[in-house]
């Protein structure tokens, strides 16, 4: 079986070809999936968000214009399918709401997914369930509160601290930016 090279498969896609949408769909199914099933607890709700990415992928892949990596292009196509579709399921939610509405929050630009579901990811372990539950996978805090036998009042402040937290990882990553770029 002939192999081909990632912009190969790419112009392939381009031209609407069939083949060369299912090598990338399969090349990369494995992680997107993976993504997908961190931010649901249900793999039917991940394959159908995958789905529909991937569907915007071969719909919109004449915006890709190689000045960054593929992967982390389809990844914002992917995680952008998955942010719609809690959007939709709770009632236009932000979705990944870290900052209070009087925050400016285009820190968040200048990071890649993976950034921010490292700094998620580090969050002292109840701050990060309250947090995932609430901002990415639409919950209240009742329903949060019933999930993990915990008091109301203690899932606001879990989700309180965690945005704290997330706000001065997101800061302290902006100067690190910013040092970095006049260095």
């Amino acid at each position: 079986m002939k192999t081909y090279s990632e912009e190969e498969i790419i112009k392939g896609c381009k031209k609407n070809s069939r083949k060369f949408q299912e090598i990338l769909y399969l090349n990369y199914f494995d992680k997107m999936y993976g993504m997908c099933l961190r931010h649901t607890t249900d793999n039917e709700i991940a394959m159908s968000v995958l789905n529909d990415g991937f569907l915007k992928v071969f719909k919109n892949i004449d915006k890709y214009r190689y000045d960054g990596s593929f992967e982390n292009w389809l990844r914002k196509v992917i995680y952008n399918t998955l942010r719609d579709y809690y959007r939709k399921k709770s009632n236009n939610q932000k979705f990944l709401e870290i900052f209070d509405n009087q925050t400016n929050d285009n820190y968040l630009n200048n990071l890649e997914y993976e950034d921010i579901l490292k700094m998620v990811d580090s969050l002292p372990q109840k701050n990060k369930k309250v947090f995932v539950l609430f901002a990415i996978e639409g919950y209240k805090h009742n329903d949060i509160s019933r999930i993990l036998n915990i008091p109301v009042g203690t899932s606001k402040w879990h989700l309180s601290q965690a945005k704290k937290k997330l706000k001065e990882m997101i800061l302290k990553s902006e100067i690190i930016l910013k040092v970095e770029k006049y260095k």
